[in-house]
């Protein structure tokens, strides 16, 4: 990615031209040094690419391209990705300020996404339901929806993204994509792998710009057929509802506020560095992020000094350099947010053992401290609400009965951790714990294969494996009558 470089709207396997003629400028958030200028969409550009998908669809190129054929690019891309995997690595490290060596690690998987999907692409199939009538068949089949329309947040572009493309093209959609203005140039990237892979023009589009704009023009435009969406559950919340008053569907992965629970059998050394990792990883910019750590009386203290320990030791710095641990917050009003949740924190009671503070991590850019805060219940802001930021809040607890209550009182549900060498309470706390991912001696353990949903306002619908075919496709109903006689008058009853 060359500095300054400009970026247009990816419309039918081309560059198109913002209709505005206006762009936006998107800087490192290290250095904040200007990276490059995005098409700034509009009403105009998404209808475009809209059009564009509607006609890909349509298309006999992709409409009657086999399932097993889809799969065959679908592969193709992911070999694709796989050839560029540093140049997309790097690139989103300069967009978002992720460290390099986590994007790498990312984008060393990144291609199984599109090899797992691109097995199921000829996996996609009906049923034969037993009639009353012998004389009568009926079957179900499964069938694309049409256009799809994402939008993806700027924490994890690439992955989200693919969580989202990679089930809708095997399944035969088409897709329009809105990234995050903070970070469209992978996307960008992506789409025109897509098209080096051989998908037809129009299958893949990708428009640029704001949400108020670009975003709000997609969610709105009358010929989609579903909306995929990552992001807050504020904007989640009005995707719904625009996308039920059209009664279209919605995946909507949104807030979390994950617990991450320490019990007294657990083993304190691998437990902290669990909470580092589930907190502290991305810069807790993540919305599995385990913000919420509750420990167990009989070893909170160790562990309180365990995570304070390595908290104060980590090496913030630029997020190019391989011994860096945490990079910065992808821009300013995301660091002015977490600040002002540990200044709210504070105000409230609690207590901050490390962290607390703003830094330029020697660059100039947008760093904030690994913060543990104590002196905290479940009742303040600071633990209550997505912070999206490198802040823990610890506290103390004595029974399973005491943590599993305040473990799901939240409004969220997205994901929790657990800590423990016992196998009964391992079962049992899973059972009970009220999120769609538990992780028991781990945490942020995922892949493609493994169904992702939310709980409560952590959203709707499922990410990754066989169930989130469903999420793109349709289910039709096939009555035959294989019976030759004449149809008989039906208001002539026989006996």
């Amino acid at each position: 990615m060359a500095n300054n470089q400009t970026y247009q709207h990816y419309i039918g396997a081309q560059w198109v031209a913002p209709s505005s003629g206006e762009y936006f400028q998107s800087t490192n958030p290290a250095t904040l040094a200007v990276l490059y200028s995005a098409a700034r969409g509009n009403a105009e550009d998404v209808a475009k690419a809209v059009e564009s998908s509607q006609a890909a669809f349509e298309d006999p190129r992709w409409r009657d391209l086999s399932q097993t054929k889809r799969g065959h690019l679908l592969r193709r891309l992911g070999d694709l990705i796989g050839e560029h995997a540093e140049e997309l690595a790097r690139m989103e490290t300069l967009d978002n300020g992720k460290l390099l060596r986590e994007m790498r690690a990312q984008l060393s998987t990144l291609p199984e996404y599109y090899y797992y999907y691109a097995g199921l692409a000829d996996k996609i199939q009906g049923d034969v339901i037993p009639a009353s009538d012998k004389r009568v068949l009926n079957y179900t089949m499964r069938e694309p929806l049409g256009v799809v329309g994402a939008i993806t947040p700027w924490n994890s572009p690439l992955t989200l993204t693919t969580s989202k493309l990679a089930p809708a093209l095997a399944a035969g959609n088409t897709m329009v994509i809105k990234p995050s203005e903070y970070t469209s140039a992978t996307v960008l990237r992506l789409a025109e792998l897509a098209t080096e892979a051989g998908f037809p023009p129009g299958v893949v589009n990708v428009v640029t710009g704001f949400g108020a704009e670009a975003g709000a023009a997609l969610v709105e435009h009358p010929k989609l057929a579903k909306i995929s969406f990552t992001g807050s559950t504020l904007t989640g919340s009005r995707i719904a509802a625009s996308a039920a008053s059209r009664f279209i569907g919605t995946t909507l992965e949104l807030g979390g506020k994950s617990p991450n629970i320490v019990f007294g059998d657990a083993d304190v050394a691998n437990a902290s560095m669990g909470v580092v990792a589930g907190i502290f990883a991305a810069a807790g910019q993540t919305c599995i992020a385990g913000s919420r750590v509750f420990a167990h009386k009989s070893i909170y203290d160790e562990l309180l000094e365990r995570v304070t320990e390595r908290a104060r030791s980590i090496v913030i710095g630029d997020p190019l350099d391989d011994l860096t641990e945490l990079g910065p917050l992808a821009f300013a009003d995301q660091r002015d947010k977490v600040a002002g949740y540990v200044d709210l924190g504070v105000s409230e009671g609690a207590r901050v053992l490390t962290g607390g503070r703003r830094s330029d991590g020697g660059l100039g850019g947008f760093f904030y401290e690994p913060t543990v805060l104590t002196d905290v219940d479940n009742s303040m802001r600071v633990v209550r609400e997505e912070i999206f930021g490198p802040v823990a809040a610890i506290m103390p607890f004595e029974t399973e009965e005491e943590v599993l209550r305040l473990a799901n009182d939240t409004d969220y549900g997205l994901a929790a951790g657990l800590w423990t060498q016992n196998l009964s309470r391992a079962h049992r706390m899973a059972s009970k714990l009220e999120a769609g991912t538990i992780w028991v001696n781990t945490y942020r353990a995922m892949s493609p294969m493994s169904p992702r949903q939310g709980f409560k306002n952590s959203g709707v619908g499922v990410e990754h494996g066989t169930e989130t075919m469903r999420e793109y496709t349709r289910l039709k109903s096939v009555w035959i009558n294989t019976n030759e006689e004449p149809v008989a008058d039906p208001f002539i009853m026989r006996s």
